[in-house]
């Protein structure tokens, strides 16, 4: 796999990197490539409990290499004499109901394995976007975010309208979108983009993630599942899912062992 993405796992938990720290892990297209390649090794891995998303260097991720972007779109456009090919494929469902720049955020979202995004230094557009798209935010105070999108003229097509909406209150979601200024991750635990605010979010992600490691993992996938379902489901469907997620985990070996262990006052051997 490319090294512009990291993955090394101990103890059930993969810390995952963004490794191209000359340029703050901004997006070319070599890197939008190798996160789409680690999300699917990610999936495919046996024995994953949980997923520390972090940066290298100075940033988690700057967003947009625009330079890169730029000379790509001039010279695809200057070869088939067309207007901006960025613009006219955008709307092609290449990976399910999304295309691959909505793919790379949401297959985040999508993994089985609970992911807790590590942020420190500029998390902007598109960084913002992987962050949110993680079950859980841990965030320095002094990281600088932003919606960044409209500065270039752009809106926000990464799939975070699909998260945003979830724990970003309306008018502030629209403030930050038309504005696109720039917010600590102080202000950010404010707004609700933050879950945790700490001086070094690697450690204290991987803390997060060694208790949650700690569970019943099938339980623990059940339930992310079922939490990324609640917007879209209405009341029935979400009780249908609460019993029919239940009646695959009750009675397991793994939850007589999550019992066991808890009585016994011992840790848990679960079976992936």
């Amino acid at each position: 796999m490319s090294e512009r993405v990291t993955i090394s796992v101990e103890n059930h938990i993969a810390d995952v990197r963004f490794n191209r720290p000359d340029k703050m892990n901004a997006l070319d297209p070599e890197q939008i490539d190798a996160i789409v390649e680690a999300g699917e090794k990610l999936a495919a891995m046996d024995g994953i409990r949980a997923i520390v998303l972090s940066g290298e260097g100075r940033a988690f991720c700057a967003g947009l290499d625009m330079g890169s972007f730029a000379a790509s779109a001039a010279e695809a456009t200057k070869a088939d004499g067309e207007g901006s090919p960025l613009n006219k494929t955008l709307a092609e469902r290449t990976f399910g109901n999304a295309n691959k720049y909505q793919h790379i955020v949401l297959l985040w979202r999508k993994l089985k394995a609970p992911v807790i995004a590590a942020v420190h230094g500029p998390c902007i557009g598109g960084g913002l976007q992987f962050a949110s798209a993680a079950d859980i935010r841990v965030v320095a105070p002094d990281a600088k975010m932003s919606i960044m999108e409209m500065r270039w003229g752009l809106i926000p097509d990464m799939g975070s309208y699909t998260t945003w909406r979830s724990f970003v209150r309306d008018d502030i979601l629209r403030e930050l979108t038309y504005t696109n200024r720039i917010f600590t991750g102080e202000e950010g635990k404010e707004l609700g983009f933050v879950t945790h605010l700490s001086d070094d979010p690697h450690a204290r992600a991987m803390e997060i993630a060694t208790e949650i490691a700690s569970k019943h993992p099938q339980a623990v996938q059940l339930a992310k599942q079922l939490i990324n379902e609640l917007p879209d489901r209405n009341e029935d469907e979400i009780l249908m899912m609460e019993s029919e997620g239940q009646d695959k985990v009750s009675r397991t070996p793994n939850q007589v062992e999550a019992v066991m262990a808890f009585m016994q006052k011992r840790a848990a051997n679960f079976v992936d």
